[in-house]
């Protein structure tokens, strides 16, 4: 990947930590470039990595051999049909919902084309990303894209675009998940009567001290469960009115929904 010419295509927040990542894991500048409108943002990331940036998307793609879409959903199609698209390149897109053939067809058709579904932990180096290719992507590119995606975390590849829709429900949507767990965490250490600050700590401690926990030791996450909850303790409690409340039921009925909703974008965006 290091003789590559990477350039994306809108420089916003993940742009940005995906340029970083790259430019840490040993890339050189000189083959990192951006396109974005904004000319502050573009003066921010040379100043920043001293990458060369445009200010119009066809300069970046006549100079690249990686084309990264790093634009809103709602803009991808226009900036994608407004492009001549060289057939040699590798296009990936972190856009959610749109299909790979919808973007195929914005790019004129044949074009080897990866979908990443990166999360928002990806902006601190953290992120999880699922990944598919289309039938036009080479072993080669492949590895390039994954490359890429693992610059900001971890990356997996999916076999059926469709797959993108489930790590959309739990990744890519997950993170809101645990934010929500550790407000409500959070509120309930202040009504039994700790101060707000030193119920956050203690509730955001916890969930990064649990999480390490879990990649670290090769055990599934129920028997970790297990291991914490002492029978007739207080964990044990705690467990038993989660169960009792229905929190895995609750947990799946919340993801299909995200699920389903993933779908239904891919076909409005798609169109």
């Amino acid at each position: 990947m290091n003789n590559q010419k990477i350039g994306f295509i809108g420089a916003g927040n993940m742009a940005r930590s995906l340029i970083g990542g790259l430019i840490s894991s040993g890339i050189k500048s000189n083959h990192l470039f951006a396109a974005d409108p904004n000319e502050e943002i573009r003066n921010a990331l040379t100043r920043d990595f001293s990458i060369q940036t445009f200010a119009e998307n066809q300069q970046l793609v006549e100079s690249c051999d990686v084309i990264v879409f790093s634009v809103k959903p709602q803009a991808l199609k226009e900036v994608a049909t407004a492009l001549k698209a060289k057939d040699s390149a590798l296009y990936i897109t972190i856009a959610a919902g749109i299909p790979s053939e919808s973007l195929n067809n914005w790019l004129g058709g044949n074009k080897a084309i990866v979908r990443a579904m990166p999360n928002t932990p990806s902006l601190v180096l953290s992120g999880a990303s699922g990944l598919f290719a289309n039938s036009g992507v080479s072993e080669k590119q492949k590895e390039i894209s994954e490359s890429i995606l693992r610059a900001v975390g971890m990356a997996v590849w999916v076999k059926t675009e469709t797959e993108l829709d489930a790590v959309t429900a739990l990744s890519g949507s997950g993170p809101a998940y645990f934010f929500m767990v550790l407000e409500a965490m959070e509120k309930a250490g202040e009504e039994l009567g700790l101060p707000a600050d030193t119920a956050r700590l203690l509730a955001i401690q916890t969930g990064f001290g649990a999480t390490k926990l879990a990649l670290e030791i090769d055990e599934d996450p129920a028997s970790l469960r297990k291991k914490v909850t002492s029978p007739g303790g207080t964990t044990e409690q705690a467990i038993k009115t989660f169960e009792e409340l229905g929190l895995v039921n609750i947990f799946s009925k919340a993801m299909k929904a995200a699920h389903n909703r993933a779908g239904q974008l891919a076909k409005e965006l798609g169109k």
